[in-house]
């Protein structure tokens, strides 16, 4: 048995070619190669994220035969929960299953940006913002490896649609892919050490990311230092020797027909050094050194695993609109509550695909409120696909409503509609249930309606014939009786949009460039993702970013921004403190959330980016004081011309509220840093080179020192000549140097412009 790293340096001397080759491929759909003959175990890995799907059949893909498991909250909901110690316990107990049914590593989380509403994997990711995605993700890693078993960070990279999602390139420029889809990425692998990375299907800018250098070496491991291994999406790899030689180290599932025979050939011509190939069974051998010993049969606490998937159901739940405070429901004596909709009874509580988890039980929000309240009828109202019945099945929920106290509608999005493999077309709800809710409200205005969907859904045309709305998003197995707590008030609504709700489609940033053709998905919104789009094309929404209503309210005051260190010296520290106070009747959770703006930027920007939150739990008059520390990244936008972080010295306006766009403290703060120079070459631009501290007075030096004697200094730091033209200046102050040296009266010419980028070099 392997338990020993040190070990693996010596194995590698023992094995034969051959083996390495075996390696570096698994050995089956879920396990990886074992050497018998020198003690090396395979190691199984199975599909996450939000609960283990552990196929019966290890030689398949297993999609509806695996064992039974928790299934927890999808990460649409998890991430509306703002709660990283939830994350936590979550990872926590899928780490346990995974140690009971000796499975290695769990495959997720996945950090991918939700940059458009049609995407069919949506339920699966966190958030249109890559900082909930990131702290949120890191905290399920840590949670899942202190069990000793494995995680897989996923689908790295820019893997944000299904359509074509084997073969499409997508077009990201640099910028956009530092600000919004790598950094969550980056977080977890710097602060949560996953024990492997999982590429990506698609191509990024023509290159698949099965085979793409840039990011599998030179961005994660040589720029964020990660060490573990690299996994490829199962069929991602397209050719086996150049993916290993850009970092790919274990294929899944084997091509047994061509791999090995590809990578030995290419090591025995030398086209792949043996050494490449080595440092992929390095990376394989210590990751089953770590998982060898994950797997113990121990016994789980089913029953309080589910306890915690309700307690997590219940702090995902959205509570986007509660007019006349309707909810938390409390029917007087002899009335009924009528519950409608087919999902009551029948829940959607996760997504298609190959996170489909076999769950160990299931709760209805039927059977819950039926326990709990005196007098419940339930109609269908609609069936879960189009059926020839509907029309009957609305008229006999029409006619409960009519003679009910209250009315609870539960709606959603039928699992056929969204899945892994495909996106979706609109973001309509059925219209069976959409026109439901109008005859609904005539019968009966005190109606609610419930939501379960793993993706953002259009809400204009019909939300406003409910008093309330409860986004309770795919909430797990336990979500029936998470959903009756919330509507009880036995527990009270905490959370918050994690993406953006749309009035249409069409306001979406990515509308015009989603999915793509062709081959190609261009990214042309850049960094004006989710809520950053939103609020640079000044477009109203159903919900912004961040929002969520309580059953209390809070108060925000006393805010603080204050600047420790410089950005010179690599020290630089924003403190930023409020204070909360629970002003109303009921204790409570609130979502505290910090955003900054550089209104002075160079380069677009938006308006706000969210740079900090905390979930804060408070009695009735209880206050706290919440804080948030930044240094200079969290300042910063990714400059193309350095390709590195930028900060400029400016104005930076820190606010603090409840959603990104319910800011309740604003206050603004002058932050010094170092000009941003750009490299100067033959092709900057004359304003370029005038803007630079170094480049400036040396071209204007090398210019005055050809002029004719006498010419001067013009006014404004200009030389005579051309320079000395301010009308002549706006026009050619975007010429490059280059272009210049031709121009009369420049006293520039090729030979001058050489030796002027000599004396730069020299000086910078």
């Amino acid at each position: 048995m392997l338990r020993s790293r040190m070990k693996i340096q010596s194995l590698l001397g023992d094995l034969t070619l051959a083996e390495k080759a075996s390696l570096v491929r698994g050995s089956g759909f879920w396990h990886t190669q074992g050497i018998e003959r020198l003690g090396v175990p395979r190691v199984m890995v199975t599909d996450g994220p939000h609960g283990l799907r552990k196929a019966n059949d290890a030689d398949h893909v297993g999609l509806s035969d695996s064992v039974p498991a928790t299934c927890f909250p999808t990460a649409a909901a998890l991430a509306s929960s703002f709660d990283v110690d939830l994350l936590y316990r979550v990872g926590e107990a899928l780490g346990r299953e995974c140690r009971a049914e000796q499975v290695g590593v769990l495959l997720g989380p996945g950090v991918n940006i939700k940059r458009s509403p049609l995407c069919g994997r949506n339920f699966e990711y966190f958030s249109e913002d890559p900082l909930v995605a990131g702290v949120l993700a890191t905290a399920m890693v840590r949670g899942v490896q202190s069990q000793g078993v494995g995680t897989s960070l996923k689908h790295f990279a820019a893997n944000n649609q299904e359509t074509d999602r084997l073969r499409v390139s997508a077009e990201v420029d640099e910028r956009t892919l530092r600000e919004i889809y790598l950094p969550a990425f980056e977080r977890v692998v710097t602060e949560a050490r996953p024990w492997t990375v999982m590429c990506a299907y698609n191509k990024v800018n023509g290159t698949y990311a099965s085979q793409n250098r840039w990011l599998l070496t030179e961005v994660l491991r040589d720029e964020w230092g990660f060490d573990g291994l690299v996994v490829s999406d199962w069929g991602a790899v397209q050719d086996r020797v150049p993916a290993l030689a850009a970092g790919l180290d274990l294929e899944m599932p084997p091509d047994l027909q061509r791999s090995d025979a590809q990578i030995v050939g290419a090591v025995e011509d030398g086209t792949l050094d043996e050494s490449q190939l080595d440092a992929a069974v390095a990376r394989v051998l210590d990751l089953v050194a770590k998982a060898t010993d994950a797997g113990d049969g121990s016994d789980v606490d089913h029953e309080a695993h589910h306890a915690l998937a309700r307690a997590a159901a219940a702090e995902c739940v959205v509570l986007l609109r509660n007019d006349d405070h309707i909810l938390p429901l409390a029917p007087p004596p002899g009335s009924t509550v009528a519950v409608i909709g087919e999902f009551a009874r029948t829940p959607r509580y996760q997504g298609a695909g190959s996170s489909q988890v076999n769950p160990t039980r299931i709760e209805t929000a039927v059977d819950n409120l039926t326990s709990a309240l005196e007098s419940v009828e339930f109609a269908a109202g609609f069936g879960l696909e189009t059926t020839a019945d509907d029309e009957r099945l609305a008229e006999e929920a029409v006619e409960l409503a009519g003679r009910a106290d209250s009315v609870v509608a539960f709606l959603g999005l039928p699992a056929s509609h969204e899945s892994e493999g495909f996106d979706r077309d609109h973001m309509h709800l059925p219209e069976s249930q959409t026109a439901l809710v109008a005859r609904l409200a005539a019968a009966n205005p005190r109606l609610v309606v419930v939501l379960a969907n793993g993706s953002a859904i259009r809400l204009d045309g019909w939300e406003h014939h409910a008093k309330a709305v409860v986004e309770t998003w795919l909430t797990g197995q336990a979500a029936g009786g998470a959903i009756a707590d919330i509507l009880l008030g036995t527990a009270n609504p905490s959370g918050r949009l994690a993406e953006t709700l749309p009035l249409r489609l069409e306001d979406n940033p990515s509308y015009l460039n989603f999915p793509g053709h062709s081959g190609r998905v261009r990214y042309g919104e850049g960094v004006f993702v989710g809520y950053r789009g939103y609020d640079a094309l000044k477009r109203e929404v159903s919900y912004p970013f961040g929002h969520g209503l309580s059953y209390t309210t809070f108060d925000y005051s006393d805010l603080v921004v204050e600047q420790s260190g410089s950005h010179a010296d690599g020290d630089l520290a924003i403190t930023v403190k409020c204070t909360v106070t629970n002003t109303g009747r009921r204790k409570g959770k609130e979502v505290v959330q910090l955003y900054v703006g550089d209104p002075e930027a160079s380069v677009p920007r938006p308006e706000r980016e969210l740079k900090g939150f905390a979930k804060v739990e408070l009695e009735p008059g209880e206050s706290v004081e919440v804080g948030f520390t930044l240094g200079g990244r969290e300042l910063s936008f990714w400059s193309e011309l350095t390709h590195g972080w930028a900060l400029e010295a400016g104005r930076f306006d820190f606010s603090v509220g409840a959603s990104s766009r319910d800011l309740r403290l604003t206050a603004s703060l002058e932050v010094d840093a170092p000009p941003v120079a750009a490299p100067l070459n033959e092709m900057s631009t004359l304003e370029e080179w005038l803007a630079d501290p170094v480049g400036g007075p040396l071209l204007l030096a090398t210019i005055h020192a050809g002029e004719e004697a006498g010419a001067g200094i013009a006014e404004g730091g200009a030389t005579g000549g051309v320079l000395a033209d301010a009308e002549m200046l706006r026009v050619i102050g975007n010429f490059p140097l280059r272009s210049l040296c031709a121009f009369p009266g420049m006293a520039l010419d090729h030979a001058t412009l050489d030796s002027l980028l000599g004396r730069l070099g020299a000086q910078r």
